[in-house]
């Protein structure tokens, strides 16, 4: 049984993801600080804690709900992403963790609303 929402391989992996993220946007222009930088990091610390306060709510249906505005959240920085990539692809960053762990989360986060829908 799960007895804390650090326990969840999802919230572990969207940890890991804003890590990534910070290590990224650390490299985009000084002027994107306040710009897409920011809603990047938003965006993205946005899921673990959605993941975390919907756990910690005690209901599946709260927790659904917060895991259903995590995945959205996710959806928002796999567009900011895009942005990204388009806009600095001359600076060489390497999107490819980044890429790999929001794809996993978000994979992971549609299995487990699937489940909770399921069994409500």
């Amino acid at each position: 049984m799960i007895e804390s929402f650090r326990q969840l391989i999802v919230w572990q992996k969207a940890m890991d993801l804003v890590v990534e993220l910070y290590v990224l946007t650390e490299k985009f222009p000084k002027e994107e600080m306040y710009g897409l930088t920011s809603q990047m990091r938003r965006a993205g610390v946005s899921i673990p804690s959605n993941i975390a306060e919907g756990r910690s709510r005690g209901s599946r249906k709260e927790f659904r709900q917060f895991l259903l505005v995590a995945y959205g959240s996710g959806g928002e920085l796999e567009t900011q992403i895009e942005i990204a990539k388009r806009l600095f692809n001359a600076k060489n960053l390497d999107f490819h963790k980044v890429d790999r762990l929001l794809n996993e989360v978000m994979r992971i986060l549609n299995t487990i609303i699937a489940k909770l829908k399921a069994n409500s």
